[in-house]
């Protein structure tokens, strides 16, 4: 058993990821296991959904039926994430949960530690991550706090902006 925290994927019932989510929150919480469990995450992504001709921002997963947790595997936080009420198992071959390596994580997208931000409104920048991964676009807000950037990419003829997390994004060679 290893004492450094690493990420794990947790599959759970479709429409259940916020609800696990929560559920390990409240337990670490009720349990005082945050030096085991130190974050859960349901990546997700903003998009602007058209209705009825009407304009809407929405959340949608970026993994449906999945939730990632930053844990230290022990017993005892093995037990109580997969004693969740929604959750199926972890993902790993039979029972044995399998963590993330550090290039799956940034390549995911999970983990939003500190970006290095080198590039400004303005600049070209490439995808590197989710569904648009291997567009260029040009940089036109950004927010290094709130890890956020929004870029302006053409798709179909058209000039339309997408937000990401600063992770997301690298700075054209």
């Amino acid at each position: 058993m290893s004492d450094t925290a690493k990420w794990y994927i947790i599959h759970t019932y479709s429409g259940y990821e916020k609800k696990v989510a929560t559920s390990i929150e409240n337990a670490v919480e009720n349990r005082k296991l945050q030096d085991l469990i130190q974050e859960v995450r349901v990546p997700v992504e903003k998009v602007t959904e058209i209705k009825n001709d009407k304009k809407r921002e929405v959340e949608r997963k970026l993994y449906p039926s999945y939730v990632f947790v930053k844990m230290i595997m022990t017993d005892d936080s093995w037990y109580v994430v997969r004693n969740i009420r929604g959750v199926t198992g972890f993902v790993g071959p039979g029972s044995k949960p399998v963590p993330l390596t550090d290039e799956e994580v940034a390549r995911l997208g999970v983990d939003s530690g500190k970006v290095e931000v080198n590039f400004a409104v303005g600049d070209s920048v490439s995808i590197v991550a989710g569904q648009l991964d291997g567009l260029i676009g040009t940089v036109e807000a950004l927010d290094p706090e709130k890890d956020y950037i929004r870029v302006v990419v053409s798709m179909m003829g058209r000039d339309v902006p997408v937000e990401l997390r600063l992770g997301q994004v690298r700075t054209l060679d």
